[in-house]
């Protein structure tokens, strides 16, 4: 296939690198800053820019976009795309995303797929982007109801001969809820977590739990804003949910009631054992 890729940052010019070296498909690739297209060129993530031109000819176009951006790209070039092609999204939420795009895909004939995949790290830019990101990960895909399966199989082949090991079909709407839990609100908890003022002092009283605790902490403030208040019905869901609990803590601890704290400690510890077997 002809792939196209637009925004060559973390996630772009992963998929870049990993598509071009680990598959015979051609890939080209486009972003906003031209370093980056300089640099994807030189170590050989993509064979060319690519152009408005190219549109027409792409097999598979992957916008690698905030929300707001994808979908107003694809809107804005909606008449280029090849007729039949499949157009992709692989932005953190998806009902924003597929809903505004559905009758565009229609109207101008080409297939429209949002899909998510679960890698990342906490750095930005195409000069942490890396083939091995997706090696193990999921890949979630949320296809409108009349998507042929045929389109769908397409992706998923490409994205399994790429590292991904596992394929999640979903929707839009169960995609947003179960994504508020699984990686917004963590990334809210630890951005919270380490405005501690203990935070300033804590080196040689920390070790792994902080690691892991704190380690999403450090994110794209403009990237994470726009997800969270796109998802924000979701969120605050999650966001109240964790607050009452933390309440239950608070509670049981300020009235040195060890019984109920105990409880508490042993449910979540239960929970956790019933989640991850």
């Amino acid at each position: 296939m002809k792939i196209g890729i637009i925004g060559l940052g973390l996630m772009g010019g992963s998929l870049a690198k990993a598509i071009s070296f680990g598959t015979e498909h051609t890939v080209w690739g486009t972003n906003r800053s031209p370093e980056a297209v300089q640099k994807a060129l030189f170590v050989g993530a993509i064979e060319r820019e690519l152009t408005k031109d190219d549109l027409s000819v792409c097999d598979l176009i992957i916008v690698s976009l905030y929300p707001e951006a994808t979908v107003n790209y694809i809107k804005e070039n909606a008449t280029l795309f090849k007729k039949g092609a499949i157009v992709m999204d692989i932005s953190g939420v998806k009902r924003y995303v597929c809903d505004a795009l559905y009758e565009v895909a229609k109207e101008n004939g080409f297939v429209f797929i949002g899909a998510h995949p679960m890698a990342g790290l906490h750095l930005s830019g195409f000069e942490h982007s890396t083939a091995k990101i997706f090696n193990n990960s999921s890949m979630i895909l949320t296809p409108y109801e009349d998507t042929a399966w045929g389109h769908i199989n397409t992706i998923k082949e490409l994205f399994l001969s790429i590292g991904f090991t596992n394929i999640q079909m979903s929707t839009p709407d169960e995609h947003d809820k179960i994504i508020a839990f699984t990686s917004q609100l963590a990334h809210v908890v630890s951005n919270a977590y380490v405005k501690s003022p203990n935070a300033l002092i804590h080196k040689g009283f920390s070790a792994g739990s902080y690691k892991d605790l704190t380690r999403v902490a450090y994110l794209n403030e403009n990237m994470w804003s726009e997800l969270f208040l796109e998802n924000r019905d979701n969120l605050i869901n999650e966001i109240d949910s964790i607050v009452n609990n933390l309440v239950q803590y608070k509670e049981a601890i300020e009235n040195n009631d060890r019984e109920r704290l105990s409880e508490l400690l042993r449910d979540g510890k239960l929970l956790k054992e019933q989640i991850d077997g």
